[in-house]
């Protein structure tokens, strides 16, 4: 389905609550850069997709969230947002953000699309001694989205829904050894489960929900469209992330 079309759609009747690009918010689709990465250096503040997007996630859910990004210079290649409220929810790991489930947007320059969607960590299983917090803790919200896997569950039908009808991808596995899957191989909640709990105990592990856009679907918007389809997006896996937070996001 075309990205305009599609993103048209999702704004008429979002899963999640709308949300609306930022008053005086202007990005230009070339500032993704499908060889170098997301360009956020050398910008005013109106102008930089980490402004944009935070903006919007705090006017549409009333709640501050946390930027975090990978990546430096004028490019990055992965940026995320989650709630502050759910990081300060956690016992034991309130003071990193490892265990929040996160909205993200990603241009890897050794990949051909540029995704939006959302991600839970698992970090380590057993942590190299030199990454003590990146190990796994009880209340990481990891564990909250594998007890949601379940057949039949509304998690599973969420996830049904958004890949085998609205062209959205699963990533699952570590950033070295990964799988994705599409509506061609998606099965359910128990293959994905599966796929999740065997992932290699010494390697950052983690899941992601992305939409993905080729170089010639972002260059084929303007600005707005690109930022109002990422919201678009973002709107449609909040039930998803609502199901793995400490906390809700919206009403």
């Amino acid at each position: 389905m075309a990205p305009v079309k599609r993103k048209r759609q999702m704004l008429e009747a979002p899963a999640g609550p709308r949300l609306i690009v930022p008053r005086g918010a202007e990005f230009r689709p070339e500032w993704i850069d499908f060889r170098r990465g997301i360009r956020v250096g050398r910008l005013d503040p109106h102008q930089r997709i980490t402004q944009i997007l935070k903006a919007a996630l705090e006017s549409g859910f009333g709640d501050p969230f946390v930027t975090v990004r990978w990546g430096r210079g004028i490019y990055w290649q992965w940026i995320g947002w989650f709630p502050r409220a759910n990081r300060l929810a956690k016992p034991l790991s309130s003071h990193v953000s490892f265990g929040c489930a996160k909205y993200f947007i990603s241009m890897a320059r050794d990949e051909e699309v540029f995704k939006a969607g959302m991600q839970v960590e698992r970090g380590f299983l057993r942590a190299p001694d030199e990454y003590p917090e990146s190990e796994l803790r009880d209340d990481w919200d990891w564990h909250r989205l594998l007890a949601q896997l379940k057949p039949n569950s509304r998690l599973e039908r969420h996830l049904r829904r958004l890949i085998r009808r609205d062209g959205f991808r699963l990533f699952a596995g570590s950033w070295t050894a990964y799988r994705e899957l599409t509506a061609r191989d998606f099965r359910g909640a128990r293959q994905l489960r599966q796929m999740l709990t065997e992932a290699p105990p010494d390697d950052w592990c983690g899941f992601q929900l992305f939409y993905p856009l080729s170089e010639q679907e972002v260059r084929s918007m303007t600005g707005i469209e690109l930022i109002e389809a990422i919201l678009a997006v973002f709107s449609e896996v909040t039930p998803i992330m609502n199901r793995c937070m400490h906390i809700r996001l919206g009403p």
